[in-house]
């Protein structure tokens, strides 16, 4: 499958997912959905929190334009919220799979859906 079809079908496609990239741990885009715009800026930011996560613990998470508070975050995975919908980005051994909800998913459903792809690509080399 193409990491754009993990992105249509795996992220996208499950209904609990309503924007989706995935990139690589330089920053490149791999896939995204249509309309998930995040800029050179907010994926630094991204990329550099998965190491130290203090930056994004004081200021907030940014993705396409929006904030979210940091509600978890380590050298895996990293979730965020903002009003009823979330964040949810997982690091593999190669790419950084960033999903994004909104009401009426709950954040359980999301991470679940996003970690659950993370693990599978972990387990094939990714």
């Amino acid at each position: 499958m193409s990491w754009q079809g993990y992105v249509d079908n795996q992220l996208i496609g499950t209904g609990k997912i309503a924007h989706a990239a995935i990139r690589g741990h330089d920053g490149s885009l791999w896939a995204t959905s249509a309309g998930f715009d995040i800029n050179a800026t907010e994926i630094n930011n991204l990329v550099a929190a998965f190491k130290d996560a203090s930056g994004i613990r004081a200021n907030g998470l940014y993705a396409g334009g929006v904030k979210y508070f940091t509600l978890r975050a380590d050298d895996r995975s990293i979730y965020g919220k903002q009003g009823a919908g979330g964040i949810v980005c997982v690091k593999t051994k190669m790419a950084i799979l960033i999903g994004v909800y909104a009401d009426p998913t709950q954040p359980g459903e999301a991470t679940k859906v996003v970690e659950a792809l993370a693990d599978y690509l972990i387990g094939v080399g990714y």
